[in-house]
């Protein structure tokens, strides 16, 4: 037997972005944490960023990049 629909599905769009830093493994460890920050803080004052609540962004550091996503409201375009 079929699994019933839900009636109160709610679905919603979601962003990912993926986010790399080009030669990263071959800074001194000091240059990797630096550009890191600097990714980080860039990220980080982004209006999306900003504006989004916890429940709505998740931020997963990937080692020499971010991978920022959440989703959207309601009515909102990209």
């Amino acid at each position: 037997m079929a699994p019933e629909p839900e009636n109160n599905l709610r679905l919603e769009i979601g962003h990912v972005l993926f986010i790399d830093i080009v030669g990263y493994s071959k800074l001194l460890i000091e240059e990797q944490k630096e550009r890191l920050r600097q990714l980080t803080d860039i990220v980080l004052a982004t209006a999306r960023v900003r504006e989004a609540t916890n429940e709505q962004l998740v931020r997963r550091p990937t080692g020499d990049g971010a991978r920022p996503s959440g989703g959207m409201r309601r009515g909102e375009s990209g």
